[in-house]
């Protein structure tokens, strides 16, 4: 019962923030009509992600999990009203629009800081949930949770976006984060797991870094997940697409955004029943590649529904190296340490996420929207030639 409020937590709070990145990105556009302010969003939420997450993960190992999920949600919850307030069209007409987007990025800084907290103690808190030989499962079922939230979300967004306009989605999204943090109200204690040795805490602090680069295996998955979203991802550039290229408004970018969530959760359901084993670094390396390939198919497409076939292709790619990065952190990692690992995960996934979102932003704003993507996917086939070249321990790794 306990993994069904994990669930509940995951699925519904996860749904409330993807409604609110699509509402908030497209709220920003329609302001600005401006890609590089949809770089200005990730890098509002990569700051605070990355700058914190090594402190986090170190007193995550050292508090109760719970605790730390409910300080997590409760800081999500409060900037999701505030910034539902803000994207009010009263606010903007009263006070201009420079003013909403600066309260706005502010917002999503909250949302940054929170995620730093939230992702180390809910990836701890797993491992105190279900026994040892059930993650693998567990695992796939979570991040089946987490795409489906990120199908419905945006998908929910749009539709309301498009239909009723954007003060009733922001409702809808507070709302939907509340009911996912009651979930919270029924986990157990998930007290810290006694250290095995004293060290200092600096060595503390640092410690998720050093194992990530003493295990070749886990470092070679990370850097793939890391420089293949940085170079490849395109969501931050959807609103720009469902804008200015494929003419489909809230509604049609609702569903590119959750385009890749639906092949990924495909992928995953399909994981689920037959989980990768022999072969999984293979898998891996040749998934990152047809991801890329994806994004330089889609960069070449004007037809909506095209489009959104290609990001399904690519979500199917995607889950399979989140399927097995995750799998291996938590088999490979001791349970004293995974608060720390976690959070140094957390700042891989946030380079990757946000600092990616920047660099798109960028790139369109001095390249233009599709030569950016064009740059990126080939940069991500790129990365992977380099390492499958530079680590023969990833390309040969089984997960039996």
């Amino acid at each position: 019962m306990e993994f069904l409020a994990f669930l509940q937590l995951r699925l519904f709070l996860a749904m409330g923030w993807h409604m609110q990145a699509l509402v908030v990105s497209w709220y920003v556009y329609a302001l600005t009509h401006d890609p590089l302010m949809l770089a200005m969003v990730g890098l509002a939420e990569a700051i605070p992600a990355i700058g914190l997450a090594l402190p986090s993960g170190y007193f995550v190992d050292r508090m109760d999990k719970r605790k730390g999920i409910r300080i997590a949600v409760f800081m999500i919850i409060t900037s999701a009203i505030v910034s539902a307030v803000l994207v009010q069209p009263w606010v903007a007409a009263e006070y201009g629009s420079g003013p909403v987007i600066i309260g706005l990025l502010a917002m999503i800084m909250i949302n940054g800081s929170a995620r730093a907290i939230y992702s180390p103690s809910m990836f701890s808190a797993l491992g105190q949930i279900v026994p040892r030989d059930e993650i693998a499962r567990a695992s796939a079922m979570s991040s089946s949770v987490w795409q489906g939230a990120m199908i419905a979300g945006p998908l929910l967004g749009g539709l309301i976006y498009g239909l009723y306009g954007v003060g009733v989605a922001a409702i809808v999204y507070v709302g939907l984060m509340v009911l996912g943090g009651t979930g919270s109200l029924r986990l157990t204690p998930k007290p810290p797991i006694e250290q095995t040795e004293r060290r200092s805490m600096k060595q503390d602090l640092t410690l998720g870094i050093r194992f990530i680069f003493s295990r070749p295996v886990i470092l070679g998955a990370l850097s793939l997940d890391l420089f293949a979203v940085l170079f490849g991802g395109v969501v931050a550039l959807l609103p720009v697409f469902a804008h200015d290229i494929l003419h489909v408004g809230e509604s049609g970018l609702g569903l590119l955004r959750a385009a890749m969530s639906i092949g990924s959760v495909s992928m995953m359901a399909f994981l689920s029943w037959k989980p990768i084993g022999k072969h999984a670094g293979r898998y891996m390396l040749w998934s990152v590649a047809g991801f890329g390939v994806c994004m330089l198919a889609f960069s070449a497409s004007t037809v909506f529904a095209l489009s959104v076939a290609i990001l399904i292709i690519a979500g199917s790619f995607d889950a399979v190296s989140v399927v097995v990065r995750h799998t291996i952190l938590q088999l490979e990692t001791p349970e004293d340490m995974k608060g720390r690992v976690a959070a140094a995960n957390t700042m891989f996934i946030s380079s990757s996420n946000e600092l990616g979102a920047v660099e798109s932003g960028i790139a369109a704003k001095l390249f233009g929207t599709v030569p950016s993507v064009v740059l990126g996917g080939m940069m991500t086939l790129l990365v992977v030639g380099i390492v499958a070249w530079k680590n023969p321990k990833l390309r040969r790794m089984d997960m039996r």
